[in-house]
């Protein structure tokens, strides 16, 4: 674990107001993903089980539309991927592949666990911070499917958080 490590979590809204005890706690806990550029870190359908946080290069986040991969979103150092997999256990609502080799933070619901169990109250403000992540992005699609209806077309930002 390395100090740029606790600083890019304590940067991200999903860690905010984390001590950094309990950051170095879940990152003692944490896996490590290194992906080269062209493959995928997951793939809409399989099973959600962990989120990532990228430290290092650049990825794109897709989903599958009649035969062709439609680009979302596009991924640095510092953002995250798969934080619904740590609330609903559902199967991959996208994929991310990876643009350039990449590095990226792995963390699986056992280590919210293990948290729980050692911080119940540090454990409930990421439960609370990965809520308002969620319902951020899904302010914004909402407003873009606002745009949509009233307008019938996509602006060049409108799909862009």
């Amino acid at each position: 674990m390395e100090p740029s490590q606790i600083s890019m979590l304590e940067r991200m809204p999903i860690f905010g107001a984390i001590r950094q005890d309990v950051l170095e706690f879940l990152l003692k806990r944490a896996g490590h993903r290194c992906v080269s550029a062209s493959e995928w870190f997951v793939r809409e359908g399989e099973p959600g089980d962990r989120m990532f946080v990228l430290e290092s290069g650049e990825a794109r986040v897709v989903k599958s539309w009649h035969g062709q991969e439609v680009l979302l979103h596009r991924l640095g150092p510092g953002d995250c991927f798969g934080e619904m997999a740590l609330m609903d256990l559902h199967p991959r609502s996208a994929s991310v592949q990876a643009i350039l080799d990449c590095e990226a933070i792995e963390l699986m619901p056992g280590q919210l666990l293990d948290l729980y169990e050692h911080d119940p109250s540090q454990f409930a403000l990421i439960q609370m911070n990965l809520g308002r992540e969620v319902c951020r992005r899904l302010r914004a699609t909402d407003e873009l499917l606002f745009h949509v209806r009233m307008t019938g077309a996509l602006s060049d930002s409108a799909g862009q958080h």
